[in-house]
């Protein structure tokens, strides 16, 4: 007895359901991600085997790196009050304009009296690396790295009711008594316990 002839089926497969779900995804991604902030002085962090994750909020950075001195607070409302009071110390009045270019940046590396000036330079030529920057000042007689520091814990303290962690992220190669200024402006200040930021390596070599 012959066989039934099989009825072909078409093997093609509609994958418009699976655009859609690409698209919303790609959609819900575009939307929900924050744009890193351009990093206006890169260090070559020294190497370590040991995982600490840095806090996510209240958390200060002084990067120190090619002989110069960045500082830096997570937040843009946090920035902007801890530049109205930095401000309010040396006399300066920031336009509101002033502060919202502040805001953008990950760490500042201005003296106190040429920050007016790089703020209103246009963005390309501000977010260059370290470029227009000299570096906070930490000297005995003018240092500004202090009184960031200060005014930083005063605004975590009233915004957010806690102290502020502190972050040294130094290059590989700065030289010792650099980092050691830095150090010895924390514990001044009564903070003895900083995170200091590496680059991951194996444990082999």
């Amino acid at each position: 007895m012959a066989k039934g002839k099989m009825k072909k089926r078409s093997m093609r497969v509609d994958m418009t359901a699976m655009c859609d779900v690409s698209f919303l995804l790609l959609t819900f991604f575009v939307l929900t991600s924050t744009a890193k902030l351009p990093e206006p002085l890169p260090v070559d962090t020294p190497s370590s085997t040991v995982q600490t994750k840095l806090p996510e909020i209240n958390l200060a950075t002084v990067t120190v790196g090619q002989d110069k001195v960045f500082f830096g607070v997570l937040g843009k409302e946090e920035r902007i009050a801890t530049l109205e009071k930095m401000g309010e110390r040396y006399n300066i009045n920031f336009s509101d304009e002033e502060k919202q270019a502040f805001s953008y940046l990950e760490a500042i590396g201005t003296p106190m009296n040429e920050l007016k000036k790089f703020l209103n330079l246009p963005v390309d030529v501000r977010n260059k690396v370290g470029a227009e920057q000299a570096g906070i000042p930490i000297d005995s007689v003018n240092n500004q790295l202090k009184d960031w520091v200060q005014v930083a814990r005063i605004v975590a303290k009233e915004k957010n009711n806690k102290i502020i962690d502190v972050a040294i992220k130094g290059d590989a190669e700065e030289s010792y008594p650099k980092i050691k200024e830095v150090i010895d402006i924390l514990q001044e200040q009564r903070v003895f316990r900083f995170f200091l930021v590496t680059g991951l390596r194996n444990e082999d070599f």
